[in-house]
């Protein structure tokens, strides 16, 4: 049966949307407490792009991570996903360091006292950030970057597909997704054609 194939980037994409936050945008501010806000939320922001590709977590998943789900021993991230599963995801050195960075120089900043819950990644405010919060990021990003149609899942879809082109064994991709059902991963087997051919 056709299916509706998902909107994938290219790596180069991938790549351009997640330095994108490193580029600042907005002109210099007069206030040193503004600037270190501005360069905490550029630091939270590429985390989040790391994370949503990098272990191709969905936008709920990504709000939901706490400080000490991220194990940098281990090279890991526990996710909790649907359903209350929880599944361990490796995660990239560059990802890594971003958080290692935003942990150590951009958290505290946001933080407000007794308002983070240990979330890992915080608002303006120091609240935990929300789901609306990473789309409007997420496409405030892939404008800068020059993309259009992008979206928190996109990235997700993005590290499915890049993932098989590489070779990884969908039963592996299934397991890094969540997906209860391997029919839902096949999808990405569709969308690589230098795979198939």
């Amino acid at each position: 049966r056709w299916k509706k194939l998902p909107h994938v980037l290219s790596p180069r994409q991938v790549k351009a949307l997640i330095e994108a936050p490193l580029t600042p945008s907005r002109a210099p501010s007069a206030g040193a407490r503004h600037a270190d806000i501005e360069a905490a939320l550029r630091l939270r922001d590429r985390v989040l792009l790391d994370l949503l590709y990098s272990c191709g977590l969905r936008a709920t998943e990504v709000c939901l991570l706490c400080v000490d789900d991220v194990k940098p021993t281990l090279g890991v991230v526990l996710v909790n996903g649907k359903g209350d599963k929880q599944r361990l995801v490796p995660i990239g050195k560059p990802a890594m360091q971003a958080a290692q960075r935003y942990l150590d120089e951009g958290r505290a900043i946001l933080a407000g006292p007794g308002r983070d819950a240990g979330r890992l990644l915080l608002s303006r405010t120091g609240r935990p950030l929300e789901r609306v919060a990473v789309w409007q990021l997420v496409k405030r990003y892939a404008t800068v970057a020059g993309l259009q149609h992008v979206h928190p899942h996109v990235l997700r879809h993005s590290f499915a597909t890049h993932l098989l082109a590489g070779g990884a064994d969908l039963r592996v991709v299934q397991e890094l997704l969540g997906h209860a059902d391997i029919g839902t991963t096949q999808v990405y087997t569709h969308v690589d054609r230098s795979r198939l051919k």
